[in-house]
């Protein structure tokens, strides 16, 4: 099996910088020993106008069977079917990829000590690989190399030329072009890598966990947004379920923070450490010690939800997962969805609830997935409620606008609650430094006047009535530590705001006992 890789120049850029870019020199050819054969690096042509290299891989066939231990390991077929007759010397495939990332490994990440100018600059390239195996035909080819930039050409390779009414094989002899110098060189070759085993659809060794690193460092700036993402992804991955979960989650979250222009270890910083938060969510051994302000909110928006006869609830920002668990201990709420852009807190949220273990029944009422709610989601519609808990205050203020559209103006739930500290309160927490906000990540913390000032705007900007309840303590100086907005569509409403904060319930008399500390 073997690919070329041409490119050509000037004498201010001559082609046969192509040398320096491979680390390879044009003059010699070099042979380097694999896992399963020999590698050779050659150039069929080299001048200032076009230069060629070739990448020829001789496969030892008793080594791939010895290695593999005859079992057609990562999904390999042909393997299985004829361990010493197959089409692996010939064709394309993960064993080609394995040594182009092996032979060019520099050039893939773009480094280049003799030419670093060079390495980063977009070249005019032409890749030939002359037997592809391309389950999907043609038309997969194209899906997958078209969007990246390539110009794409693809001939069908009869069975037997001299029996066309057999038909065409399952190989292709691809040509991709870029003349006008669209991508690197390192980028082409993390295609290659990448896409030459989706082909395929098969790998000749074993898929471990690693893969997923692997897969995400080639796929660096265009897998993210790639429209077959779900396909490259589950075939390079030989189709593991779980491999292929973990992948597609850690593109969103790029994606996501490429949208946001920041990193992805700033938005994936949901888990919040207990000690920080002066809440406190443990309960006290002792029954005569207070409930914690976390328990109360939970239990305020339970009783909201039950009054408003919700059934199918959304739990935006999700978090760890202690809302979704006690609304799955009430079976009034049949179908509940939890949301948040984190994926270490949806993994601690999936522990917390035991997804693996779950019953069926069970499990059918629940569902976590990952999601942003600064866009617009078609899986946030037609739930009864949604539950904004603590979470706007870890939102930059100029970002609400956003967040208020995708879920009153998109999603459009007929009941919506939004809880948020009230920081008037702050006073009353001797362990808080005055000035100082409750957690790290929160970007603000309103008066109880500027929070019902938001909510009433948002309200009549998308047809909804608001009303708002303490949540806590109800200080009559400072008020509760916890204001709740409850939202709920005109049309099912007087379309009236009001003001619970004098109202006196089971919730109130609880929590007249919680402290600071």
């Amino acid at each position: 099996m073997f690919l070329t890789i041409s490119t050509s120049g000037t004498p201010e850029s001559p082609a046969t910088d192509l040398g320096f870019l491979l680390h390879k020199h044009p003059e010699k050819a070099q042979a380097f020993s694999t896992s399963y054969g020999t590698a050779h690096v050659l150039y069929p042509e080299a001048s200032v106008e076009r230069c060629t290299a070739a990448l020829l891989l001789e496969v030892d066939p008793v080594a791939l069977v010895r290695r593999g231990k005859g079992k057609g390991r990562g999904g390999a077929p042909d393997a299985a079917l004829a361990q010493y007759v197959n089409d692996r010397p010939y064709a394309a495939s993960s064993l080609l990829a394995v040594a182009l990332s092996a032979v060019f490994s520099s050039a893939m990440r773009g480094v280049c000590n003799a030419r670093p100018e060079r390495a980063g600059q977009p070249l005019p390239l032409r890749i030939e690989v002359p037997a592809l195996p391309a389950r999907g035909g043609a038309d997969l080819v194209r899906k997958l190399f078209e969007p990246l930039g390539w110009t794409v050409t693809v001939t069908r390779i009869p069975l037997d030329e001299q029996f066309p009414e057999w038909g065409d094989s399952r190989y292709v002899h691809l040509v991709l072009d870029v003349p006008d110098g669209k991508l690197t060189l390192g980028e082409a070759l993390r295609h290659l890598y990448v896409l030459l085993p989706v082909l395929d659809d098969a790998k000749h060794y074993w898929v471990s966990p690693d893969e997923v690193d692997k897969l995400l460092r080639a796929g660096e700036g265009w897998l993210a947004d790639h429209p077959e993402q779900k396909v490259i992804t589950s075939r390079y991955l030989a189709r593991r379920w779980s491999l292929t979960q973990e992948a597609m989650q850690r593109l969103e979250l790029v994606r996501l923070a490429d949208a946001d222009d920041t990193d992805v270890e700033d938005i994936d910083n949901a888990v919040v450490e207990e000690s920080a938060d002066p809440e406190g969510e443990e309960r006290a051994e002792s029954t005569d010690r207070p409930v914690p302000l976390a328990v109360l909110r939970r239990e305020a928006i339970l009783a909201a939800l039950a009054g408003a006869g919700a059934g199918r609830v959304l739990d935006l920002g999700c978090g760890q997962g202690q809302l979704v668990q006690e609304l799955l201990k009430d079976t009034r709420f049949t179908e509940i969805a939890g949301v948040d852009v984190s994926m270490r807190a949806l993994t601690i949220a999936s522990r917390r609830l035991k997804l693996d273990r779950m019953g069926e029944r069970q499990a059918e009422r629940v569902k976590l997935f990952q999601g942003s709610l600064a866009y617009t989601d078609k899986r946030l519609k037609g739930y009864d409620a949604a539950v904004l808990s603590e979470v706007i205050e870890h939102l930059d203020e100029e970002r609400l606008p956003a967040l208020e559209y995708a879920v009153f103006g998109s999603a459009r739930p007929r009941t919506v609650l939004v809880t948020t500290p009230n920081v008037e309160y702050n006073v009353r927490w001797e362990t808080l430094a005055a000035g100082h906000v409750r957690h790290g990540d929160h970007r603000f913390e309103w008066t109880r006047e500027e929070f019902r000032g938001w909510a009433r705007q948002v309200a009549e900007r998308h047809g909804y009535g608001v009303e708002f309840v303490p949540i806590g303590d109800n200080d009559p100086e400072v008020g509760p530590p916890t204001q709740m907005a409850v939202f709920t569509q005109a049309d099912k409403t007087d379309d009236k705001t009001t003001d619970k904060t004098d109202k006196t319930d089971k919730t109130d008399t609880k929590a007249k006992e919680v402290q600071a500390a």
